[in-house]
């Protein structure tokens, strides 16, 4: 399960994984969001918002994860990966070589430096 939350005067989404991420996670956001990507051609920026990561419910949720990256990574203008799980923090640099975004890791205690990130040019 994926909370999340669309800032919509900042072109920012921010999730909070809370238990498995599951397929229906994504399609639920997709929905949201692929409405504010057409009015406005993109996000701003997306966080990441995570203690540690949940992992998948299974196969299904991890496809659908994938999925939603390759279908929005060139609408998304920066990724804020903010979190102290081991796996989450080497996301960055593996994330780099895959999508247009630029990506960047704050400590799970450093929201609102990662929020100011994304808000900047």
């Amino acid at each position: 399960m994926i909370a999340h939350e669309l800032l919509r005067d900042d072109g920012i989404l921010i999730l909070t994984p809370q238990k498995p991420l599951e397929a229906a996670d994504f399609n639920e956001i997709a929905a949201e969001v692929d409405v504010y990507i057409e009015e406005h051609g993109g996000l701003r920026g997306l966080m990441l918002y995570a203690e540690s990561f949940p992992g998948w419910e299974n196969f299904a949720g991890m496809i659908a994860h994938l999925r939603f990256i390759k279908d929005h990574h060139r609408k998304i203008r920066r990724v804020a990966a903010v979190t102290d799980s081991r796996f989450m923090t080497i996301m960055p640099r593996i994330m780099d070589h895959f999508i247009n975004a630029e990506v960047r890791h704050f400590p799970h205690d450093q929201r609102q430096a990662a929020l100011d990130w994304l808000r900047s040019e």
